[in-house]
């Protein structure tokens, strides 16, 4: 009996890689090893899985597919988990592993990317890197310098916690169907020593800073802080984009309850 081709279904964003070169690129750039404790989100048809099993040995992969889930489980090397990455608690899945810190790998649903990387950003202490393949647009977003206009939320919200880098372009052609947009991969790793911050607050602090970002940040910022009765030293005759990471964290310190 020979089992039905997969078909990629739009409603879980899928977009199957398939240029072995690109695959080839990916796992040298995570440079999985032995033993290494690694969980792949959103496995798919295996294009990065079986590679990556094949230096590694053991790998946990997060499914919410039941068709793809029920084919992954049939690899005797593969540890499945059908679940929406959403809701895995990647502390309780390190430590049925046995691991303080797991590397996580992906080639993330580009319809829910954001909500994904902010879980495992609440999540992060048991996180020891991660390799994502998103839309390059995202990605632009994620890794953005002060000044640029791709420089927001994202950046501010990634940056303070993470040291990011953007390391390689995939083209649309590299997967099927190809999506009607350019992707790339991004390395997160996650700072050893991160400031110390109310992260709902830094949260708040920079949603509002950018909800107007074309306006000088006293007509934002400055009145949600007038609003709270809250005060610090901070020049508010900048827009947004303008303020460094570090001054967000550092005026999210200045107004946390004492």
């Amino acid at each position: 009996m020979v089992s039905r081709p997969h078909v990629a279904r739009k409603r879980f964003g899928q977009h199957f890689l398939s240029d072995p070169a690109i695959i080839d690129a990916i796992v040298r750039a995570i440079d999985p090893r032995p033993g290494q404790p690694v969980v792949e989100i959103g496995p798919g048809l295996a294009a990065l899985t079986q590679p990556l099993v094949e230096r590694l040995g053991r790998l946990t992969v997060i499914e919410l597919d039941r068709d793809l889930a029920e084919r992954l489980r049939r690899h005797p090397q593969l540890r499945v988990v059908e679940s929406d990455v959403l809701k895995v608690d990647f502390a309780q899945l390190a430590d049925s592993l046995g691991a303080p810190k797991l590397r996580v790998v992906g080639n993330l649903p580009y319809n829910i990317s954001s909500p994904i990387l902010f879980h495992l950003l609440g999540q992060v202490e048991v996180v020891e890197d991660q390799h994502f393949m998103l839309q390059k647009e995202v990605i632009d977003r994620m890794v953005a310098q002060p000044a640029t206009a791709a420089y927001g939320r994202l950046s501010v919200m990634l940056q303070w916690r993470y040291a990011m880098e953007d390391v390689l372009f995939v083209p649309p052609e590299a997967f099927e169907p190809p999506p009607r947009v350019d992707s790339a991969v991004v390395r997160m790793r996650p700072l050893a020593q991160p400031p110390a911050v109310d992260v709902a607050l830094l949260s708040q602090l920079v949603q509002v800073a950018f909800s107007q970002r074309r306006k000088l940040l006293r007509h934002t910022l400055g009145a949600w802080m007038q609003q709270h009765d809250r005060h610090a030293d901070f020049d508010l005759q900048r827009r947004a984009e303008e303020v460094p990471v570090a001054q967000y964290v550092a005026l999210a310190q200045a107004l946390a309850p004492r």
